[in-house]
């Protein structure tokens, strides 16, 4: 067992950090443009995100655009597929930012915010929704 993860040393898993469901009232509320097509991300946060493609999707790090429901900003970035479940079109592949720029990262910082605050069940302020963004996974 690795004592900072808690996960047995040969887990797949890779996150740090807390994603979040990338939907809002049952919708998809983030979407990335990736080899000129828009994908519904499954799970988003501040180092990665998950959408769901061709499993041969990208072997090297590969430029990807990052929308937001409502807003008309975009977060430029690159990434990498570092995780891939199941096979043919309809893989889950889990992918980590290879390059984020400081106000890119920010942004995409006050996004998971926002959709915390917006999704939360009980009242948070948004000290407590920061803490949630940057702190560590809870899966």
């Amino acid at each position: 067992m690795d004592m900072k993860s808690g996960l047995p040393p040969e887990s797949p898993e890779r996150r740090t950090r807390q994603r979040f469901l990338a939907l809002r009232r049952g919708e998809p509320c983030f979407w990335a443009s990736v080899a000129g097509r828009r994908v519904a991300l499954v799970d988003l946060s501040i180092e990665g995100f998950a959408f769901v493609g061709p499993a041969t999707t990208a072997t090297e790090p590969f430029a990807v655009v990052l929308h937001r429901a409502g807003v008309p900003d975009e977060i430029h970035a690159r990434a990498s597929v570092v995780n891939v479940g199941g096979s043919g079109d309809d893989a889950l592949l889990g992918c980590r930012f290879t390059s984020l720029g400081n106000a890119e990262a920010a942004l995409l910082q006050d996004w998971l915010v926002a959709h915390v605050i917006m999704n939360a069940t009980v009242r948070i302020t948004e000290k407590d929704a920061i803490a949630i963004v940057r702190g560590g996974s809870l899966i």
